[in-house]
């Protein structure tokens, strides 16, 4: 309608050259120097290698320190990013606290070592990314969704927490420590219940496959919150198996079954990314198959691979996160274009990914030892090289190089990947006061690798957009709660 101008909804961009409120600064220095901290704690971790501890309460080993390092980092970044991302936000000062609590909040978890603290500092850690979810009180959806988180976070707590109460009424430890040193004496019916409580636990916090839907429904989440669940939050699930993997590994059926679920949400993200097209949303599906990897290398045994994924995985989805706006292109559909544009599914393609694999596996066992025997190691070895790979050629297939080079790109590209992955896992196992615990394959282990490589090379070569009713499936398994969706933008100001 002529002379007709609409009201904006978001006022002009903030002026960042004005001086920053007070908290925001403080927490952010404060913040970076908790990460030099960190830094020389783990120095002095490495060159003396004892336990510091308070007897019954705190326990510092090197699995803390690691984290710590980990943790105060990518909370370090994301401080010094958010100084700019929530500029002239009207919640910007309850952002930072929140972001700072959940970080002190985490360091505590990681060096407590009384079954009570844990389990209290667990429920804490959940209940501030619920506010940070939610942190907009102005906004229904937001609300919304860190209700659904909240209720997934406090179901985790009660689980957690009636697998310590067991725990702790089978061995009379009150300390992960004495129920680790314990562990040879458990079994039976109470077990069963403390170490299904465990890893129901992670999969709920690690958001595995049925429970996603927390994750999926946290859109509301600022960037930068988003980037610190996915790139922290979620390994809450593996560092939970893994402080617990001496009451884990007691009995192989429950690791297989912890393969079992790992896997299922390994293959399943991976379908549910298939069908997205927001960024967000496909980030959020990456991230429940990149936790169901984390938890089948715990099943396998391998907590410190475990360990290994959480860190280079938060490393690439914070990444991911952070410059998801560049990702935003503006495109249109033409008569030359084709879904299945860049698949490298060629005999010379498939022959150069099998011989770089092979090649692979050898050096990744080299380097580790792992999968030189026909034991979970094998596995082990197989799904690093399997996923790594597939990582390097979808790294290769989004270059503008021609075909044949594509093909030589890729084992350019794996093997440096394969080595860091070995490196880092061999140092981070060094670190870690927990034992492998490899067990001897099964004919479940088999199938489990089979319908794990089925499902991607279903996708790789788009046998699965052949059905409508699996594309359908996915799509409503990728839906997040009705509240929590945004219907009109009108409805959002942030300013």
């Amino acid at each position: 309608m002529s002379g007709h101008s609409s009201k904006p909804t978001v006022g002009a961009l903030p002026d960042t050259t004005v001086e920053s409120p007070f908290v925001p600064v403080v927490l952010t220095w404060l913040v970076w120097s908790l990460f030099v901290a960190t830094v020389v704690v783990l120095v002095a971790r490495l060159r003396l290698g004892a336990v510091w501890e308070l007897p019954g309460l705190v326990a510092i080993d090197g699995l803390t320190v690691l984290m710590w390092v980990v943790i105060t980092f990518f909370s370090s970044i994301l401080h010094s990013y958010s100084r700019r991302y929530m500029a002239g936000s009207s919640h910007q000062t309850r952002f930072f606290l929140a972001m700072f609590g959940f970080t002190v909040a985490v360091m505590a978890l990681l060096a407590a070592d009384h079954i009570a603290l844990f389990g209290v500092l667990w429920m804490a850690m959940g209940l501030i990314m619920a506010k940070l979810i939610g942190i907009n009180e102005g906004w229904k959806q937001a609300q919304a969704a860190a209700a659904v988180a909240r209720n997934y976070f406090l179901t985790s707590s009660i689980l957690l927490g009636g697998s310590l109460t067991a725990l702790w009424w089978a061995t009379d430890a009150t300390t992960i420590s004495g129920i680790s040193a314990a562990a040879d004496t458990l079994g039976g019916s109470l077990w069963l219940v403390a170490a299904g409580g465990l890893v129901f636990a992670a999969m709920i916090q690690s958001a595995l496959i049925p429970f996603h839907g927390w994750l999926l429904s946290s859109m509301t989440a600022p960037t930068p919150a988003s980037a610190l669940m996915h790139a922290g939050f979620v390994n809450a699930g593996g560092i939970l198996l893994t402080r617990f993997a001496p009451v884990i590994t007691v009995d192989s059926t429950l690791m297989l079954g912890v393969v079992a679920v790992g896997a299922a949400s390994a293959g399943g993200g991976k379908l549910l990314k298939s069908v997205q097209t927001d960024i967000k949303t496909k980030l959020g599906c990456s991230t429940v198959g990149q936790m169901g990897f984390m938890i089948m290398q715990a099943g396998l045994g391998f907590f410190g691979a475990a360990i290994t994924h959480l860190i280079l995985h938060g490393f690439y989805k914070a990444y991911q996160f952070l410059s998801s706006g560049q990702q935003v292109e503006q495109k249109r559909p033409s008569e030359t274009t084709e879904h299945t544009v860049g698949r490298m599914t060629s005999a010379v393609g498939f022959g150069v990914a099998l011989l770089t694999g092979l090649v692979g596996g050898v050096v990744f066992t080299v380097l580790t030892g792992k999968g030189a025997n026909v034991d979970s190691g094998l596995l082990l070895t197989f799904f690093v090289v399997f996923t790594t790979l597939h990582a390097a050629r979808t790294a290769v297939q989004h270059t503008s190089l021609s075909p044949l080079a594509r093909y030589g790109a890729v084992p350019l590209v794996f093997f440096p990947a394969i080595v860091t992955y070995a490196v880092v896992y061999e140092s981070v196992s060094n670190l870690l006061t927990v034992s492998t615990a490899t067990t001897e394959l099964t004919l479940l282990h088999g199938v489990i690798a089979v319908a794990f490589v089925g499902i991607y090379v279903a996708i790789e070569t788009g046998i699965h957009e052949h059905s409508q009713r699996l594309y359908v499936a996915l799509l409503n398994a990728t839906q997040p709660s009705s509240d929590t969706l945004l219907t009109s933008t009108e409805e959002y100001n942030e300013y």
